[in-house]
């Protein structure tokens, strides 16, 4: 009996030890949950979608594959790491690979997708076993790493451990821009907005595929980037802004960090210097600039079309020169942007020699030329853009030159506009823009003779007259700027309105777990 009970002893002990040499492998998996990709509210709306009603969930084993031997796919892929690993808690690694790698990871690789996909375009496959993300370009991952953050839930976008599942929706989607700028604009002259402030809207606008930021850096009431040849520009003119406030300023390294963090988000940044109005913060810095020899006072209210340079003087195409000279030098993109708008009181005898001037200027110097409609009422250089914000009839003229043409109408994209006669913040000359009224429109029939083909992309710009600090720019940016991104992102037969309101309400999680302070639009279906 004792002999038995030990034999039997023995062999459940050598059960137990082999059960527990088995390879974790064996163990059962949890079961992939039933998901439909095409329920996912994705900003902006993809070109293609193919749900297949699965998932991927991320473990504590997925890790990110990268094409081994580039620097930039191994750079993104730990973009993407520190976006999952602060909710998730997992400690994603990226590890590169000379092939696909097994199932369980993500990977992201250049492919050869085709022409259709261009530069930005991309191609998310998305299986039980794996999350494969492709591109033409590295540009193409960043955004489908954009689409990514939000097929997942929106916790995701918290820095504190949050609880899972981690599930991704499965299917494909293959997708690509309908215009290759997309952007905003941000006035930094009326008030001034630090360089954190403005990584963060790097940061929000990327989110929903944006890839341009115009800084408009100078106005009558403020002087906000340093040019070393012309120092007392910030010293004097970048002292004050609306209201009597201290103002402030970029130094070129501040300015250049801020590249630097937009390029790493595929962003490019616009520099515009306003001229030849819009300069009253130049004329109180320096009284060569004036006619008179005199300088101006520095200017706190918010009226415009009283300042000019004086257009005749040979002095001021050398100061234009410098300061082209030296932004030209800290701005790789290719843009700069000369203003060129309301100035009233310069005379159209000297306003047109003047912009044919500095579009020459601006040229020598290897960039092209960006300027408000006005510009084109004067002889276009090869490759200058108009961008259309005011009259259609400038922006035609432009067009007639063979201009490309940036569409910014004011009754439409101007994010300063207020939503409706209760809205605190902004201006409303241009009429109230509530959430359809600003999504509700087709760059490329807005204006007779402006057709897709002359389009070069859509802005919206943000004037700060009313707008002081970094949470009155959210409110009155968001929720309307997602929509100008999928007016520059999506074709046009695929946006409707009332599809949109719903996919805009499902972005309210992500929004307040990213900590924006949006309004809260009774036209929009709000979701979680």
């Amino acid at each position: 009996m004792n002999k038995d009970f030990c034999s039997l002893t023995a062999l459940f002990a050598a059960v137990l030890l082999a059960a527990a040499m088995l390879p974790m492998s064996c163990n059962p998996a949890l079961p992939a949950t039933p998901k439909d990709l095409a329920q996912d509210a994705l900003l902006p709306r993809p070109v293609s979608l193919e749900a297949t009603g699965s998932s991927f969930r991320l473990t504590e084993k997925t890790d990110i594959y990268v094409e081994a031997g580039n620097p930039e796919i191994e750079r993104l892929g730990q973009y993407l790491a520190g976006l999952l690993n602060p909710a998730t808690g997992l400690e994603i690694g990226v590890k590169t690979t000379e092939e696909a790698p097994p199932s369980g990871h993500i990977y992201l690789a250049l492919n050869n997708n085709g022409p259709e996909l261009g530069p930005e375009g991309y191609q998310l496959e998305i299986t039980e076993k794996a999350v494969n993300l492709t591109a033409n370009q590295p540009a193409g991952l960043f955004y489908g790493i954009q689409t990514l953050r939000q097929l997942l839930p929106a916790a995701i976008e918290q820095q504190e451990k949050q609880e899972g599942p981690w599930e991704i929706a499965s299917g494909t989607i293959r997708d690509y821009p309908t215009y290759p700028y997309r952007g905003a604009m941000l006035d930094v002259a009326r008030h001034f907005f630090a360089v954190e402030d403005v990584k963060r809207y790097i940061d929000l606008i990327s989110l929903y595929k944006m890839n341009m930021l115009h800084l408009h850096l100078s106005d009558d009431q403020g002087w906000r980037i340093e040019i070393k040849s012309w120092p007392n520009l910030t010293a004097k003119g970048g002292s004050t802004e609306v209201g009597g406030g201290a103002g402030g300023y970029f130094t070129q390294e501040q300015y250049q960090d801020i590249v630097q963090y937009a390029q790493d988000r595929y962003m490019t940044i616009i520099p515009e210097i306003d001229m030849p109005g819009h300069t009253n913060a130049a004329l109180a810095s320096y009284a060569v600039l004036n006619c008179d020899d005199k300088a101006r006072e520095l200017y706190t209210g918010t009226e415009v079309g009283f300042s000019t340079l004086c257009t005749t003087k040979d002095t001021i195409y050398q100061f234009i020169d410098d300061v082209i000279r030296e932004l030209a030098a800290i701005t790789p993109g290719p843009y700069l942007h000369i203003g060129g708008d309301e100035s009233h009181v310069t005379p159209m005898a000297e306003y047109i020699p003047f912009i044919n001037r500095v579009q020459s200027i601006v040229a020598a110097h290897g960039k092209q030329v960006i300027g408000w409609d006005e510009i084109a009422n004067a002889t276009l250089e090869p490759n200058t853009v108009v961008q259309y914000w005011s009259k259609a009839e400038n922006a035609q003229k432009g067009v007639a030159q063979g201009a490309k043409v940036l569409m910014s109408p004011a009754s439409k994209a101007y994010v300063d506009m207020k939503y409706d006669s209760t809205t605190q913040l902004g201006l409303s000359w241009a009429g109230f823009i509530e959430i359809d009224t600003g999504y509700i429109w087709d760059p490329a029939t807005m204006a007779e003779g402006i057709g897709k083909e002359n389009i070069l992309g859509v802005e919206a710009p943000l004037w700060t007259e009313t707008v002081t600090n970094i949470k009155e720019l959210e409110y009155m940016t968001f929720p309307r700027i997602p929509g100008i991104a999928e007016i520059g992102w999506t074709p046009a037969s695929l946006r409707d309105w009332e599809e949109y309101k719903v996919r805009l309400g499902k972005q309210k999680g992500r929004f307040e777990a990213l900590g924006i302070n949006y309004y809260v639009s009774p036209k929009v279906t709000w979701g979680e």
